[in-house]
Order: structure tokens, then C-alpha cells, then sequence
């Protein structure tokens, strides 16, 4: 969480602005699914929310409808390009408007070649961060769909946060791998950003009619809820969830009524809950 006091009319308010990195190092564990849907959820709230596809599969960009994401002039490369070579970007360049209330810095292939530039690049982990400097000044919340993967672009993301959050599908190889991210979060913290938190860890793709996904669901909240939060709400398996990648719209236009809508209206509560109490703590130890 991030507090910004902008003058306004001889008054200093506080204008804060909380950046969220949805990452898993595995594919398929529902990441693209949050960020849209989260995002949309705290949009309906009456946030301003901007969602970043940092995946040069650009899963999030053809997800939100825009079905061609190589066809277009001005994606996350293009801006991350300007900002290794100091070029200034322009506010709201790139921004792509969706209808249900959302803004997107879209992604596509070219990304893939500029992770590799960016190994040769001086301040290589912090090219996201200043491409969305400007950005935290006018949005409310800004989401960030990671690769599935724990390179460059990953840790540019983990960079540019003040918050991660884990979606792990509910089965025992993905929840394997959960360690290797922490590890990863770990060693961000330590070496590029010492502010970045745990938002917490989202259970996915989940059936509750199988003592299986239950005893999973049970392990990874006996061995993780005691230091990092893991979400109450639980994102269900679900065909209609997974037919809104063709459609380029969010879970709650297309099956308002279902349970999968329901999961993500609760989620957003809990994130704008989470995010009031770190407001509150913020604001007491300041006085």
C-alpha cells in the first residue's frame, strides 16, 4: 500500500494507489481469470483499476476481447522499451478501455524479446515500476498478470508491487512449487523491493464434492495460514469460467448468478477489507 498526499484546493489528501501482482510460476492455476475478474469486482466497487498483461502470451489482452493482441500499435513492450531507453511515456499511452469499467496495458509476443534485452539493461528489474510511475497517480488499484514463470519479467512485476497474490490450483504438484515462490518473493524483498507483501494465497479450480480437493485445500492452510494469509473464498472448477476467455467478458456479465461470480465478489470484499485495515494501520502510525 502506497500513499500519495496531492495538494488539492490548500488541502493534503491522501491519494494511495495499491499495485498487486498476480503470479504463479505454473500455468493454468487461474491467474489471467483473477486479474480480469478481481479487477472488474473492484471496478463494480467503484475503484479506478488498470490491469497489466505482463505475459507475451497476452492471455489477459485476448481474455478482455481484443483477439489479435499482435495487431496492435502500443502494448507493455512498446512502454518498457521507452523506459530503457529514458524516453518519456505519455499518460495514458497504450491504455486500452474495456466496458465494464476497467483500463489494460495489453501485451503480446514482442514482450518475449524484450525480457531478453532486458538482461543487458542497467536497473533491469525496475523497467515495469517506471513504466507505471505515473499510472499510480490515477488509478486506484493496479493489477498485474504475470508470465508463468520466474524470469526477468516475473521479477520486474514483483519489483513494481506492493502486493503479491497466489493463486494455486488445488492439487499436490501445484502446491509443490509454492515454496520456490516464496523463496523468489523472499529474495526480491530482500535485494530490489523490501515493501513487498503477501496478499495472500487463492485457492482455485476447486471441487468440495472430492475428499481430495479438501485434504489439499486443508494442507495448505495448516501449513501456510499460520504466517501468510489464505483467502477464505475458494475459486470453484467451472466450464463457464472457462468459456469466458472467448468471450471477452468478465464472470460476472456472462454467468452473474453462478458460483464462480459469487467467489469473486467475495474475494474483491476481502481485498478492499485487507486494503481498509492496512489504511487504518498506516494512518495510526503516522500520527
Amino acid at each position: 500500500m502506497t500513499l500519495r498526499t496531492v495538494p488539492k484546493g490548500g488541502d493534503f489528501i491522501a491519494k494511495k494507489c495499491t499495485t498487486i501482482a498476480i503470479v504463479n510460476q505454473k500455468g493454468g492455476t487461474g491467474k489471467t481469470t483473477t486479474c480480469e475478474n478481481l479487477g472488474i469486482g473492484l471496478a463494480a466497487e467503484g475503484k479506478k483499476v488498470l490491469l497489466v498483461d505482463a505475459d507475451p502470451q497476452g492471455s489477459l489482452t485476448i481474455s478482455m476481447g481484443w483477439q489479435q493482441p499482435d495487431e496492435l500499435p502500443t502494448t507493455l513492450s512498446t512502454l518498457m522499451a521507452k523506459a530503457m531507453n529514458d524516453q518519456s511515456i505519455l499518460p495514458g499511452e497504450g491504455v486500452l478501455h474495456h466496458d465494464e469499467g476497467v483500463d489494460l496495458i495489453p501485451a503480446n509476443i514482442e514482450l518475449a524479446g524484450l525480457e531478453v534485452s532486458l538482461v543487458n539493461t542497467m536497473n533491469r528489474e525496475k523497467m515495469l515500476k517506471q513504466v507505471l510511475e505515473s499510472a499510480k497517480r490515477e488509478y486506484d488499484y493496479i493489477l498485474i498478470d504475470c508470465t508463468p514463470s520466474l524470469g526477468m519479467l516475473t521479477v520486474n512485476a514483483l519489483a513494481a508491487a506492493d502486493t503479491t497474490l497466489i493463486p494455486v490450483q488445488a492439487q499436490y504438484l501445484p502446491v509443490k512449487g509454492l515454496e520456490q515462490l516464496l523463496q523468489t518473493v523472499q529474495k526480491v524483498r530482500r535485494q530490489i523491493n523490501p515493501h513487498l507483501k503477501i496478499e495472500g494465497i487463492l485457492l482455485t479450480m476447486t471441487d468440495s464434492r472430492t475428499t481430495y480437493d479438501k485434504q489439499i485445500s486443508n494442507l495448505i492452510r495448516q501449513a501456510y495460514g499460520g504466517k501468510i494469509k489464505v483467502f477464505e473464498p475458494t475459486i470453484p472448477r467451472s466450464v463457464r469460467a472457462a468459456e469466458i476467455s472467448t468471450t471477452g467478458e468478465s464472470i460476472f456479465t456472462y454467468d452473474p448468478k453462478g458460483k464462480v461470480a459469487e467467489a469473486y465478489q467475495s474475494l474483491t470484499k476481502e481485498v478492499l477489507a485487507d486494503a481498509e485495515k492496512q489504511l487504518k494501520r498506516v494512518t495510526e502510525s503516522s500520527r
